[in-house]
Parts: structure tokens; C-alpha cells; sequence
């Protein structure tokens, strides 16, 4: 088996690396956090070279690239915590992709693509949080659905035109394609987080017609599309973690190699570069999972496993790659101005956006259990 990415795969990480990195400095991520947490600049700019477009068909405006492509431009992200919503919007072109109807791939890829359609994807549910049981209810009534419910923290929800919203519709689950920007019937509540970036409380009382339910004519399997959806989402959570971990842990390295104590580096003590081989050796765990579950998505092959191995570490890695860069740093670690933290910052809300490591053991035991 051939683990080497392809000349175009290649491309396409060094290609969104080089952008993350010379367009996310440390100030200009400060800047944006202050005005709103959504770099518009940048997310043009990742359209206009192409990044946007990764996984849109090319009949589209895209390059028709899958889960893989998106992972690699995800862990250039991560590496330089840029805020903008790319993994939503790849994960949104992808579940059109797959499972829009022709009319719904023609209303919002183009615009996706471009970079001029913001999406968002509101998987959160208020309780026990599990996607596959959506809480908000939708109802069919003469052509119409009439949705109502609540969803917490959808990720770049106020700055987004298109939301895909899970709900349980006559009894089965479906993704409903909501206008975010509705002003009847869409109540959005901004709310605070960990690393910054822009969420917000979803209250929805809305009437939609029933051509906005994802796929509908089409005759797909409204639980499978859910369960891609989520997975999807998963491994793209993974790779910005990764590149989070990464990115710490450069940090990390310039700071032991260049602080002295006791009239040597920090790097030359053997606690300092036990504790980061470590780091080292978590992060690689976590690259190889989330592009192996990467893979096995675009491959369409069955992934369930391969993705709870990947949220698995993500979840779980990515916190203790990040605290111990924190703890490296000594007393500027501590410093929240200082760039190491915002590292640290990223790698909780998204481990808190994947969910518990427990959680991703007990779902894989259950899968092999059943197998």
C-alpha cells in the first residue's frame, strides 16, 4: 500500500500552508478576533486560489477533489489557527455533493466555490448530544415543512447565508437547508467561546418549502446523509487539530532551542525533549488517523471505525499535545497574549467540539462488538 500523497495532493497542502502561514500572523489573527472572529480577506483570498472550491464538482466552478484534499488544507489552517470556516464549507459541498438534488447543487455550489456563500453546519443538540437523534422537529404539510427547535453553538452561524440544520422530519432524520439570513422565523443568539471564534444559539420556528430538505426527489437515505454529514465533520475537526498540534509544537521547539538555563538550552535537558518527542509522536498518531479516515471517506468505504479512531485521538491527543507546549513554555505559557496560548485555546473548544475521547472508544467498542 502506497501511503505517499499525489503530486496534486501536494500541491495542495503546500499551496494552503503557504497562504495560512503569510496571511495569519499573529497580529492579524488578534485583529479579527477583536472585529467579529471571521477574516474576510482571507477567505477570499483562499478562493481565489482555489482552496474554496476543493470539493465542489467541476461543473461547479470547484476541482471535484474529496475528504483527503480538504484534511491536508485543514491542517495548514490549524497550524496557523486562521479564523475562517473552511472545514464548514468543504463539509457542506461535500454533503451536496453526495446527496443534494440537481437543483440544490446548482443553487449553492457555484456560490460556495467562489468563496460568496458562507455555510454553517449546526450538529450540537441541547441534552445528550448525539447528532444521529436530532431534536429540532419538522413536520410536512401541503408542500411545506414547518421546522421548530433549538440548536446550541452553531459554529460562524451569524456570518453564514446557508445553515445545514439536522431534524427529525415525520419521524425520520434529514438535513434541512435553512436561510440563515431569514428574517422570519430564524433567531440567532451570539455567544461566547474558548478559542474565539464565532458562534451562536440557533432558535428556529420556520416554514421552508419541502425542496430545501437535502436530497428531497432524489430518493436518498436521509440517516445515511446525517451520518456522513457527521463523520465528514469529524475527520475535518481532526485535521485542524492536527495542524493546531503542529503548529504548538513548533512553537515549542523554537522556544526550548532558544531559552537558556543554567547556561544551556532548554532543549538540552532531557525532561524538555522527552516531554515534546512525545507531543511528537501523539501528533504523528493523530495525522495518520485522520487521513487514513480521510481515505476510507472519499474511497467510500465503510469508515465508522476509522473516524472514531480519529476523533479518538484528536480529542484526546490534541489536549495533551497542547498542554504540555503550554507547560514547556514556563511562565510565558501563561501569557495570553502570547501565541502559544491561542494554540492551546483551539485545541480545547475543538476537542470540545468532537466530543469526549470516551465517548468515540465506547462508540468504536460498540461497532466491533456488532461486526
Amino acid at each position: 500500500m502506497n501511503f505517499d500523497l499525489s503530486e496534486e495532493q501536494l500541491v495542495i497542502r503546500d499551496l494552503a500552508l503557504q497562504i495560512f502561514t503569510e496571511q495569519a500572523t499573529v497580529e492579524r489573527v488578534k485583529e479579527v478576533e477583536k472585529s467579529g472572529g471571521f477574516d474576510r480577506d482571507l477567505w477570499q483570498q483562499l478562493a481565489n486560489s482555489g482552496i474554496q472550491a476543493l470539493c465542489v464538482p467541476e461543473e461547479f466552478g470547484g476541482s471535484g477533489f474529496g475528504a483527503v484534499e480538504l484534511a491536508l488544507a485543514l491542517v495548514g489552517q490549524g497550524r496557523n489557527v486562521a479564523p475562517v470556516p473552511l472545514w464548514l464549507s468543504g463539509v457542506t459541498a461535500l454533503a451536496l455533493t453526495d446527496f443534494g438534488s440537481p437543483t440544490q447543487q446548482a443553487t449553492y455550489l457555484p456560490g460556495i466555490a467562489s468563496g460568496e456563500t458562507v455555510a454553517s453546519i449546526a450538529l450540537a443538540e441541547q441534552g445528550v448530544n448525539d447528532v444521529m437523534r436530532p431534536t429540532v422537529v419538522g413536520s410536512t404539510s401541503g408542500g411545506r415543512v414547518h421546522i421548530e427547535g433549538f440548536k446550541p453553538a452553531v459554529p460562524f452561524a451569524q456570518h453564514a447565508s446557508l445553515g445545514l440544520v439536522p431534524i427529525d422530519l415525520d419521524g425520520s432524520a434529514q438535513i434541512a437547508l435553512v436561510d440563515l439570513r431569514s428574517t422570519t422565523g430564524v433567531a440567532l443568539t451570539p455567544v461566547a467561546t474558548t478559542n474565539h471564534e464565532p458562534q451562536a444559539h440557533l432558535e428556529l420556528d420556520i416554514d421552508i418549502p419541502v425542496e430545501a430538505i437535502l436530497g428531497h426527489g432524489v430518493g436518498i437515505d436521509g440517516r445515511e446523509a446525517l451520518r456522513s454529514l457527521y463523520e465528514h465533520s469529524l475527520v475535518g475537526l481532526a485535521a485542524l487539530q492536527v495542524g493546531v498540534a503542529e503548529g504548538s509544537l513548533a512553537l515549542t521547539a523554537t522556544h526550548l532551542s532558544g531559552r537558556t538555563q543554567f547556561g544551556k538550552p532548554l532543549s538540552a535537558f532531557q525532561a524538555t525533549t522527552q516531554r515534546a518527542a512525545d507531543g511528537y509522536i501523539t501528533a504523528e498518531a493523530m495525522r495518520v488517523t485522520a487521513l487514513n479516515a480521510a481515505w476510507r471517506l472519499s474511497e467510500g468505504f465503510d469508515a465508522r471505525r476509522d473516524v472514531a479512531v480519529a476523533a479518538y485521538w484528536a480529542s484526546e491527543g490534541a489536549q495533551q499535545v497542547v498542554t504540555a507546549a503550554q507547560h514547556l513554555h514556563g511562565g510565558i505559557g501563561a501569557d495570553v497574549e502570547y501565541p502559544v496560548h491561542r494554540y492551546f485555546l483551539w485545541g480545547i473548544q475543538l476537542a470540545s467540539v468532537l466530543g469526549s475521547a470516551s465517548a468515540h472508544l465506547s462508540r468504536l467498542g460498540n461497532l466491533i462488538a456488532r461486526t
